[in-house]
């Protein structure tokens, strides 16, 4: 098992890619902190693996929240050695023009304030325990922008630079930083990144962009957080792997 006896927090893991992601590094011996602000469906992620993986309400946004969430693993697990900043939002393939300021401020609270908030908490763990392994959840938005989602892609390029920087700054202790760049998943919020239903026709517009062909699958994402959480990859920090079937060649 490849992530034995690493202690590991994952947030947005009540769905989606967070949740592949909780799932795997459970299944490779890592107790897990599945972390989501739907908590009961947190819960009902964490229950089938007993003792091994527990729960945890949390809004990255919110300063109590994040701070109660290291604390808990803390006190549950004793250490973090593995912090996933995967919750995030967006909004609605649309217009820029068109997306208002509560929304534009919520999408950079969650997508960029929480791991500012995340650090600032797990970071003097970390350093105490002499190692540490953080991954951010960015995206091909940040890579290849493309008009519509222009709020959204600019929270994801500041999350590939947040993770270059702190990947430099933080190497003297130890802790590696690096990003997972996914392209379009099939998640909850699929229908809002296309900013049409979610048919099979319009699936086809843009599964034709991907040059193998398909959306990304949480299965996708949770392989490469497992490469990027696991010993083999101790000489890596400061990139962002793009998990996108060939979108940004």
């Amino acid at each position: 098992m490849k992530l034995a006896g690493k202690v590991a927090i994952v947030t947005g893991a009540a769905s989606g890619f967070g949740r592949g992601i909780a799932e795997r590094f459970a299944q490779e011996g890592a107790r897990v902190i599945a972390a989501d602000i739907d908590g009961e469906g947190a819960r009902a992620v964490a229950a089938p693996h007993g003792d091994k993986m527990i729960a945890a309400t949390c809004d990255v946004s919110l300063k109590t929240d994040v701070d109660a969430l290291i604390q808990k693993a803390a006190t549950s697990f004793g250490n973090v050695d593995i912090l996933v900043n995967n919750a995030g939002t967006t909004h609605r393939n649309q217009s820029m023009l068109d997306v208002g300021e509560a929304e534009f401020d919520r999408i950079y609270a969650v997508n960029v304030k929480s791991i500012y908030l995340t650090t600032l908490a797990v970071v003097p763990l970390m350093t105490r325990a002499g190692a540490g392994v953080i991954i951010n959840v960015a995206s091909t938005a940040g890579v290849r922008p493309r008009p519509g989602l222009t709020w959204y892609n600019g929270s994801k390029g500041a999350v590939i630079t947040l993770t270059k920087s702190m990947a430099a700054e933080l190497a003297p202790k130890n802790i590696r930083v690096n990003a997972i760049n996914p392209v379009m998943g099939e998640t909850g919020m699929l229908e809002q990144f296309m900013g049409v239903p979610d048919t099979p026709e319009n699936r086809a517009r843009f599964i034709a962009t991907i040059p193998l062909g398909r959306l990304s699958r949480p299965d996708d994402i949770s392989n490469a957080a497992l490469f990027l959480a696991e010993p083999s990859s101790s000489f890596i920090t400061g990139v962002a792997i793009e998990v996108d079937g060939g979108r940004c060649v």
